[in-house]
């Protein structure tokens, strides 16, 4: 791919932030999960690190898995679909280390990278923010904050706003679920997308898009399902009942996602 290619590559994902309805970004973990998505008509594809870590006998959130996310991201940016990486915290505390790895990524053909707070120190993260703009230019930051996720929302709009100012193109806030926050934040942000997590039960992307939401993502709702779907087949044959409910692609379909 030229540099020509990439660049416009990540235009096209970064556009896909503004437009009438939000950006519905389904998690792959694997080349087959992503390929499916993309030939059901996902134009954007990111990767979940519980997904990778999981497949991997790894545990999450602990940069178990920043060699593993790296292959995944050589074997997935090869797909026509645009790839954003879910890169845990960037798999380190230095900025500069943030940085080369991300574009690491970006040489691989991620167009975006989510890189994550883990409630740690604001400059820190802003830091990393700064070094992943400098070292890949035109990758989408996409920079997640963990105030709801591990804690109880405060200091949610401080840490987007610092994170919006250091450069990031897109602020993510897994785990909000009000729709009364969720609206102030993207006021509060002007026009800088905001990504939140979808949550089984929670607002519908209608609702969110009502709010002004640029981007749903799924997380790792994607892997636990698949995984769920995998037990409910085997209890059904052990228990002799039919195992054919719900979408199956068949062998053949599963072949022809073979890059």
């Amino acid at each position: 791919m030229t540099d020509d290619d990439a660049a416009r590559r990540a235009e096209t994902f970064a556009a896909l932030h503004h437009q009438d309805r939000p950006l519905l970004l389904p998690n792959a973990w694997d080349h087959a999960s992503a390929a499916l998505l993309h030939a059901h008509g996902f134009p954007a594809v990111g990767t979940t690190s519980l997904g990778v870590a999981a497949a991997a006998g790894l545990p999450d959130g602990t940069r178990a898995t920043r060699e593993e996310t790296l292959r995944l991201a050589g074997a997935l940016g090869a797909l026509p679909c645009l790839l954003s990486v879910d890169a845990e915290d960037g798999f380190s505390d230095d900025p500069g280390e943030v940085g080369m790895y991300a574009a690491e990524l970006r040489a691989r053909g991620a167009v975006g990278i989510n890189l994550e707070d883990g409630l740690g120190p604001v400059d820190r993260h802003v830091a990393k923010i700064r070094a992943v703009r400098a070292a890949a230019p035109g990758l989408f930051v996409n920079a997640r904050t963990d105030t709801y996720w591990l804690g109880d929302g405060e200091g949610a709009r401080e840490r987007v706003l610092a994170y919006r100012d250091a450069g990031a193109d897109g602020v993510f806030v897994p785990g909000l679920t009000d729709l009364g926050v969720i609206a102030g934040l993207v006021r509060a942000l002007e026009g800088c997308p905001l990504n939140v997590l979808y949550a089984p039960g929670g607002p519908s992307p209608d609702r969110l898009a009502e709010v002004g939401v640029r981007r749903v993502s799924l997380g790792s709702l994607l892997y636990r399902r698949a995984l769920g779907a995998a037990l409910d087949a085997v209890a059904a044959v052990r228990e002799g009942r039919d195992a054919g409910e719900g979408t199956v692609p068949s062998y053949g379909e599963v072949q022809k996602l073979a890059a």
